[in-house]
């Protein structure tokens, strides 16, 4: 009996020893208190994470930890960062790397490669040749608060190996083209992304796109684009997009879903049909979209590119000449039969002097004050500014907004910049501030159109498994500490087209790759941010 006494207590010893052991484990960082949203739609729940360095070390419900930081996240929503597919930021993140438009929304990882992208470009000849690899690992260098990752503009490829000539490539630059793919991919590019409404890149013809991404396709890369038409031909567009995915085997996106111009709005129904039935014959065909009902591009929005050949100065000079003119002018009001005057608002000239008489005037304004028609009046500002001044569209309408929100295929983009000063004097559009906070707030809490735990899967998991990340997107144990902590109850966008810099509140913390770059809505200090490469990366 004695024996037994003593066998028992040294048993009920170990196991408490082994207990306190268990519930003293440390680690770098312990979120506790808050409600998990995993990213990957599944319902949340009350639980801690635990974190080691970079990387998500534990995520559950047991809170047996010590930590060198605590964070109380007080019954707030707790979920991965959330994906930019389409972001303008790598000059601006340049300047500076803060990116609070973005970080306040809870961004943490911005995607470039729009048609144009960070690198090749320069020349070896002159000394300034500059890699797509060079150049992304330069503004990880330089020091940014957020992630970066970017295709290889499908444009860029096209610049550096055949300049601004509208024609077919030669089967030798085709071979040059797809060399510069295949080391852009060894260097960590997701994919091919290309922009067809504008030049050069509408130069390009669906052959030379299927080529490129054959040897992305050979890297487990993807293919994502600004397809080639938006409004009255866009189920051409969308056939092309798909047979660029079928002949080169690739997962294709389509940048910022639309049917633009009031005329084509009932036709969004028949791109969701066909998407919808292509990925029901196995193709990976998803899209992103921006939250707005205004999209926003240069006044090349409604130019042709025909007159764009050869460059900036070419098409400056070959808008100037009378017999030019006659045609350009045609083609224009074409396309303002769709877009009225009234609905382009002009937000960004590169001479201060036009920007005082016409910023936040519409091609209808300007066009009543020079006495000119509204064609006329496009082509001589941008003469005028040697610039292609952007400009807000309003295109699209708020019904199909709603809709694109619900398709699970879907995921979110701000096709803008990321800015962090906002004493600096410029216009832009609203969503470089409020296109993901939206989600949260304006689309799931305030008109229901989706749960939260969708609308997290939607800005996290969703687009990480749309780029081929391995270990982004999710919370999940092995996956990297991209985490953001905010209130579902006040997020809120406050960014409008008449006082667009307004940051986006309701985010209280954001950590990337473990450091705590925003706290309490304010900017840490800290630059963690690293070049998240593509599958095919050396």
């Amino acid at each position: 009996m004695k024996t037994t006494f003593h066998f028992s207590s040294l048993l009920v010893l170990l196991l408490l020893i082994f207990s306190c052991k268990k519930e003293m484990e440390s680690v770098d960082v312990l979120i506790e208190n808050g409600i998990i949203y995993d990213g990957t739609g599944t319902e949340s729940y009350k639980g801690v994470i635990a974190i080691n360095a970079d990387t998500i070390y534990y995520i559950g419900t047991q809170k047996n930890f010590s930590a060198k930081t605590n964070i109380d996240a007080q019954g707030k929503a707790v979920s991965p960062g959330f994906i930019n597919m389409l972001s303008w930021g790598y000059s601006s993140l340049m300047q500076d790397g803060r990116s609070l438009s973005d970080l306040k929304q809870g961004v943490t990882l911005e995607v470039f490669g729009e048609g144009t992208s960070p690198g090749p470009s320069g020349s070896e000849q002159n000394g300034d040749y500059q890699s797509f690899g060079a150049a992304m690992t330069a503004l990880e260098t330089k020091g940014i608060s957020t992630n970066i990752a970017s295709y290889l503009g499908a444009a860029s490829v096209r610049i550096q190996t055949i300049g601004y000539d509208d024609r077919k490539a030669t089967e030798k630059e085709l071979e040059q083209m797809r060399n510069l793919v295949e080391t852009s991919m060894e260097e960590g590019a997701i994919g091919i992304g290309s922009s067809l409404i504008y030049a050069p890149g509408d130069y390009a013809d669906t052959e030379e796109l299927i080529e490129l991404c054959k040897v992305a396709s050979k890297y487990n890369g993807r293919y994502i684009s600004h397809i080639r038409n938006e409004d009255n031909r866009v189920m051409e567009a969308l056939d092309e997009l798909i047979t660029i995915a079928k002949e080169a085997s690739v997962p294709a996106e389509i940048y910022h879903l639309k049917t633009s111009r009031k005329p084509n709005w009932h036709m969004l129904d028949s791109v969701i049909k066909v998407v919808n039935e292509a990925r029901e014959n196995g193709l990976q065909i998803t899209a992103d979209m921006y939250t707005y009902n205004a999209s926003s591009t240069g006044l090349t929005g409604v130019m042709p590119t025909w007159v764009q050949a050869g460059g900036h100065k070419a098409w400056i000079d070959r808008m100037k000449k009378p017999e030019i003119r006659k045609r350009l002018f045609a083609d224009i009001r074409k396309e303002l039969s769709e877009q009225e005057p009234e609905g382009i608002l002009m937000v960004g000239f590169k001479k201060d002097s036009m920007a005082q008489i016409y910023q936040g005037k519409t091609i209808a304004q300007a066009a009543q004050m020079r006495g000119q028609s509204p064609e006329e009046t496009i082509v001589d500002l941008i003469i005028e500014d040697d610039n292609r001044i952007q400009c807000i569209y309003f295109s699209m309408s708020e019904e199909n907004i709603q809709k694109k929100i619900q398709i699970p295929w879907v995921s979110f983009c701000s096709d803008a910049g990321s800015y962090s000063d906002i004493s600096k004097n410029f216009r832009t559009h609203p969503r470089a501030f409020g296109s993901f906070i939206r989600v949260l707030g304006k689309f799931s809490r305030d008109e229901g159109l989706l749960s939260l735990e969708e609308a997290v899967r939607k800005l996290s998991g969703l687009p990480a498994t749309n780029l081929g990340l391995t270990n982004r997107g999710f919370l999940k144990a092995g996956y990297a500490a991209d985490i953001v902590i905010f209130d579902p109850n006040t997020v809120a966008d406050h960014a409008t087209f008449e006082d667009p810099l307004q940051f986006a509140t309701g985010v209280d913390k954001v950590l990337v790759n473990g450091v705590l770059v925003l706290d309490q809505g304010a900017h840490t200090g800290n630059f963690p941010g690293v070049f998240v490469k593509g599958s095919g990366a050396l």
